[in-house]
């Protein structure tokens, strides 16, 4: 088989310079030409662009964008794709290889993708270990996906009471389906059920909230935040900065924790 050339698809983890992961910076450093959403773009040191060809393009040039890394490294370009989080959850890793497959190049063009630290996961570490059980991830943009289909699945992960997260929760021109989400699991979770709001996660001008379902206002979350719905046993904890989240795993009912614990691994 031969090889004519090499994409490689990067997660730039969640903004913040130091939570980008080796593996990922060390693509970006032996990449000839970068290419992404101009925000993700932007989240990137100018030391890693330095020298380097850059194309950048809006929100809705995905295939545009993608269609131009394969012809740079069809070209003999090392090229790398970035996102935002992993690159692997909804971005761009499924549309590049679903290129490639689409113009017979699937045999002939390398595809690397690098993993990243996704947003649940910057977003639950913000709020303190919402995650510890089983968790659903949902997206609420109907851009791609019908929402009748989404909204059955928001309804299935709250009647099996898992831990909920929801990306693209609410937008300037959708904001109607974060409210009947809401519905949705309301009709399965007391309004006391713990929700956790965060905002730009490790990026200039985060938010950290956590709340209630009840006392969510819907207002405050744009598409720039995870939303974290807790299920049955996830309560708040206070804490000197603030309450944290907390889903049990089943520790306590196991080994009794109020009476101490065996150290990690005994």
């Amino acid at each position: 088989m031969s090889v004519n050339g090499r994409i490689t698809v990067v997660g730039l983890g969640p903004g913040d310079a130091a939570l980008l992961p080796p593996l990922a910076r060390a693509a970006l450093l032996r990449a000839q030409a970068i290419v992404g959403y101009k925000g993700y773009i932007e989240l990137l040191e100018p030391s890693v662009l330095a020298g380097r060809r850059v194309l950048s393009t809006g929100m809705t040039g995905e295939v545009e964008r993608c269609g131009a890394a394969i012809d740079l490294a069809r070209s003999g370009a090392e090229t790398v794709v970035v996102s935002s989080g992993d690159a692997g959850v909804y971005a761009m890793a499924g549309l590049v290889l679903e290129l490639v497959e689409a113009r017979g190049l699937a045999r002939e063009l390398d595809v690397e993708v690098v993993p990243g630290i996704p947003a649940l996961c910057a977003a639950a570490a913000l709020l303190g270990a919402p995650l510890m059980h089983d968790f659903a991830v949902v997206s609420l943009s109907d851009l791609l996906t019908p929402w009748e289909l989404i909204e059955r699945r928001v309804a299935a992960a709250a009647g099996a009471d898992f831990v909920i997260v929801l990306y693209n929760p609410r937008s300037g021109r959708r904001k109607d389906q974060l409210p009947k989400a809401l519905a949705a699991i309301a009709a399965h979770r007391a309004g006391t059920t713990p929700v956790g709001l965060v905002k730009r996660a490790y990026r200039p001008g985060q938010e950290v909230l956590a709340t209630s379902l009840d006392g969510l206002d819907v207002e405050a979350v744009d598409m720039q935040s995870i939303l974290i719905i807790g299920n049955s046993s996830t309560r708040l904890v206070a804490g000197p900065s603030g309450s944290r989240m907390l889903t049990p795993r089943g520790y306590a009912g196991k080994y009794g924790l109020s009476d101490g614990c065996s150290p990690e691994g005994s």
